[in-house]
């Protein structure tokens, strides 16, 4: 298609969303004016692929975050926000914060925009102004809260411009729960897009040497050494590696789907299920984590790849001993907490169970799926509480509860076992920058927990030390530098007007 080619539709916006009420009416306003504005269907396909439950959302940033890293990670692909300004704000500043070095694209607008449809027209020109070949080979275009919930329809872009890609997505933070699987709203559809692609005729082959071996997809973010180790745990069956998902650039995602058998690493990466079983290929859950982790990861794997027994025998008498030495010599004698929104959650707690880790609960901001079903059976056998869409009420709760020697959290979780005087690290900057499969994983995780348990005695010395300093009354300081007890005012009587009724009531 070429630009003149491209629809011009107006957007429905109702006049509650149009004047900004919207953006802080509440989920339910958003969802009821989206679906009037005509994007039922969008948000019944968001609430299949990403349910909900057992309450409504967790804690989170932004979901939006999740879609726009993956696209910012991507060679040679523009990506354009659609939203309220400080939404956009938020998100850019926090995507430079993760380390991002690309331009984002903005297209505002007001009440009076949105009305009249004005702002698609302004997201149809910043979509042709930023096709040039040349440049980029797809343009992302991501609809926010607002714009999704006024119909702003990017369905009605043109899917090319002079040979660029043009995908639009709704990522709305009333229909997606967590940012980790608004990664699989954006990597969904270019899958898909890629997958109609390839099925209409030749296309790029990703970088690098060719692979005659069938190849295995992953499914998830992870440490850069760990596809390393897992191609050296598949090596022995004949299978190497296909590029990664989310991917690094447009023609890896043609080597993603010609593989031989897709793992679901991470477990919430529906949409891009749903692509590679339209592309015939089959899906495997959990991973290579421990020694029986790792042994039923590569059965299945090798199993679903019509590897014969003897090979499927071979790479585990190669990986098992190695894993199991590791664990032998670096014991975990500690009781711990996992909670997170990574999605490797029930991963990390397997590893540290085998690892002799005592692991009473483990939340995760992700939804149970058919891919990490057998882990989450896996730890309820060995007495492990598996939370679901976990609050962080939830997780804070299970902490103080459970006493761990160390908890493994979110921010905020962290540093309410710290006020607690109990050791606890951040799991995404902390537990997910290390190696995790394979014999480096074992090992990356005991020498984390043992460095933080060695500390106990110190964060008990700080509390102590610290001991109603800061908190309470003790807020503030005087002239003095002293804390200054803050004692609370008595109400004054509210005035009455002559029916004796408090005014304003």
């Amino acid at each position: 298609m070429t630009t003149s080619d491209i629809i011009t539709a107006p957007a429905v916006a109702t006049p509650e969303v149009a004047s900004g009420a919207g953006c802080h009416g509440g989920r339910e306003t958003m969802v009821e004016a989206a679906k009037a504005a005509g994007k039922s269907d969008m948000l019944a396909r968001l609430e299949a692929d990403y349910p909900r439950g057992p309450h409504d959302q967790p804690q989170s940033m932004c979901p939006a975050f999740g879609s726009l890293r993956v696209g910012l990670r991507m060679r040679r692909v523009a990506t354009i926000l659609s939203g309220s300004a400080c939404c956009v704000y938020g998100l850019t500043f926090t995507s430079h914060f993760y380390g991002a070095k690309r331009t984002v694209g903005y297209v505002p607008f007001n009440s009076e925009t949105l009305v009249r449809g004005q702002l698609y027209e302004d997201i149809r020109a910043a979509v042709i102004e930023t096709a040039k070949p040349d440049d980029y080979d797809a343009v992302v275009v991501i609809n926010l809260c607002v714009p999704t919930a006024s119909g702003v329809p990017l369905d009605l872009l043109p899917k090319q411009i002079d040979g660029v890609r043009i995908i639009g997505i709704d990522v709305p933070g009333f229909g997606v729960p967590t940012h980790a699987e608004a990664k699989d709203v954006l990597s969904g559809a270019m899958l898909r897009y890629a997958r109609l692609e390839a099925e209409e005729g030749p296309v790029q082959r990703p970088r690098g040497p060719n692979q005659d071996l069938p190849t295995v997809a992953l499914l998830g973010e992870m440490f850069p050494a760990d596809p390393v180790g897992v191609a050296a745990l598949l090596a022995p069956m004949g299978l190497g590696l296909a590029p990664q998902l989310p991917s690094r650039e447009w023609r890896d995602l043609y080597g993603a789907l010609d593989c031989a058998v897709a793992a679901a690493i991470h477990p919430f990466y529906t949409a891009s299920v749903r692509e590679f079983r339209a592309a015939g290929r089959p899906v495997v859950g959990s991973g290579p984590v421990g020694v029986e982790g790792t042994a039923t990861w590569l059965e299945e794997i090798g199993r679903a790849a019509n590897i014969s027994a003897a090979k499927i025998d071979e790479a585990k008498a190669r990986a098992l001993p190695a894993i199991q030495g590791v664990l032998a010599a670096n014991p975990i004698k500690a009781r711990v907490t996992v909670s997170g929104y990574e999605g490797s959650e029930l991963l990390v707690a397997r590893l540290l169970t085998e690892a002799g880790a005592e692991v009473p609960y483990v939340g995760t901001a992700c939804p149970r799926t058919e891919w990490n079903a057998a882990d989450q059976a896996w730890l309820e056998a060995r007495g492990t509480h598996v939370q679901f869409r976990a609050s962080l009420e939830q997780d804070v709760a299970a902490m103080i509860d459970a006493k761990p020697d160390l908890a493994l959290g979110t921010t905020p979780l962290v540093q309410k076992a710290k006020e607690l005087g109990r050791p606890a690290i951040y799991f995404t900057n902390m537990v997910s920058a290390r190696p995790l499969f394979g014999p480096a994983g074992a090992g990356a995780l005991a020498a984390i927990v043992a460095a933080q348990t060695r500390g106990a005695d110190r964060f008990s010395r700080m509390v102590s030390f610290f001991d109603k300093v800061g908190t309470g009354d003790s807020v503030g300081y005087g002239a003095t530098g002293a804390p200054v007890p803050r004692r609370k005012k008595p109400k004054a009587a509210r005035p009455v007007d002559d029916a004796n009724v408090p005014i304003g009531v």
